[in-house]
């Protein structure tokens, strides 16, 4: 039943940055025709709230703005074959990557130790012209399941103009009516910050189809298993702002990085169409092969910086489902890059035209 007064905030968060958890979320949603009503909920509106509730970075992804480039590959270890006929997982295939680790918020000039969840959004290079691109993030679930559900978290989370932060009464009304938030709640009572980027689990959430070479379709979600143990942010990271890149630039100075690329298959009455609800946890995993980070680059100037990380942009072999998030974030994030990209340009031609002294 839902409880007749909303839980105080603290039974729903142990964070004191609200605002910073759900920016988090924001990546996965937008506007795409046939959902809402296009008077009410749009690619364009999204942003703007999105900018209204964290301030704009011109240049910067509206959300994730805080990221650095990194470049590898993904080496097929041929496990993954039977399910998906896409070419980056035959036997022994080396597909080159270029990735962006990053922490959620508008800010490019967050404190790492703030937000406790990372993200890692990969492009995958394919020896026949095609790529896969894929956003993943450090947590097992999402907290809603829909975009209208979504946008109405948007709504609670706006900053109240007196204190500059959510108001507790708007975000416990909120979580006290979608019961499907609580697997999410669950986790985030427990969720501890990183030390690093690279010795965390990222996970799709969402679900994908990968079509075999007879054409038979297998309902999955994929993540990314770290070689490196987990160990929890120390007391000195807490000091320094950018601990997260100083760490990644540490552990590359000593050699390359692996995670394990695993696909998790879903059994028949498994939801596909709900990111709120983890699979149960005998469900068949495959090892699909190990993606591997050889260096690292400021995005300021790195190869991810131009890269739009469509989770849609998707091989011959692997496709969406049926999780109305998808077409949700693939158009949120049109938007955002259209913006971003539209304010690097408009900013160029500015300084090109400025008189020398």
């Amino acid at each position: 039943m839902t409880p007749k007064n909303p839980p105080p905030l603290n039974t729903i968060f142990r964070f004191t940055v609200i605002g910073l958890v759900v920016a988090i979320l924001a990546t996965a949603f937008a506007y795409v025709g046939g959902w809402l009503d296009p008077g009410r909920l749009t690619p364009d509106r999204m942003i703007n709230t999105l900018e209204d509730n964290a301030g704009v970075h011109e240049g910067y992804r509206r959300n994730h703005a805080k990221g650095y480039c990194v470049v590898g590959s993904f080496e097929s270890n041929g496990n993954a074959e039977s399910l998906s006929r896409a070419t980056v997982f035959a036997t022994g295939q080396v597909s080159p990557l270029i990735g962006r680790l990053a922490i959620p918020g508008g800010n490019p000039h967050a404190d790492d130790g703030m937000p406790p969840i990372r993200s890692f959004a990969l492009q995958f290079e394919l020896p026949n012209g095609e790529q896969w691109r894929t956003a993943m993030n450090a947590m097992p679930v999402f907290p809603v399941s829909t975009p209208q559900a979504f946008w109405e978290l948007l709504q609670a989370s706006q900053p109240d103009p007196r204190s500059g932060k959510p108001d507790p009464a708007k975000m416990g009304a909120f979580f006290a009516g979608h019961p499907e938030t609580k697997p999410f709640l669950a986790w985030v009572k427990t969720a501890r910050h990183s030390s690093s980027f690279v010795n965390v689990e990222y996970n799709s959430l969402d679900a994908f189809r990968f079509i075999d070479a007879g054409g038979t379709t297998h309902f999955v979600r994929w993540g990314l298993v770290p070689e490196a143990p987990f160990t929890p942010m120390t007391d000195a990271q807490k000091q320094d702002p950018d601990f997260l890149s100083h760490d990644l630039r540490e552990r590359l100075d000593k050699g390359p990085q692996r995670w394990h690329l695993i696909v998790t298959v879903a059994n028949p009455g498994d939801p596909t169409n709900d990111a709120t609800l983890a699979w149960p946890a005998d469900r068949r995993q495959i090892d699909a092969g190990i993606v591997t980070i050889d260096r690292a680059q400021d995005q300021a100037d790195g190869p991810c910086r131009d890269i739009n990380y469509d989770p849609l942009v998707l091989p011959d072999g692997i496709a969406g489902s049926d999780d109305p998030l998808l077409s949700a974030r693939s158009a949120a994030y049109s938007e955002s890059y259209n913006r971003r990209t539209r304010e690097e340009a408009e900013s160029a031609t500015s300084s090109t035209q400025e008189p020398r002294s």
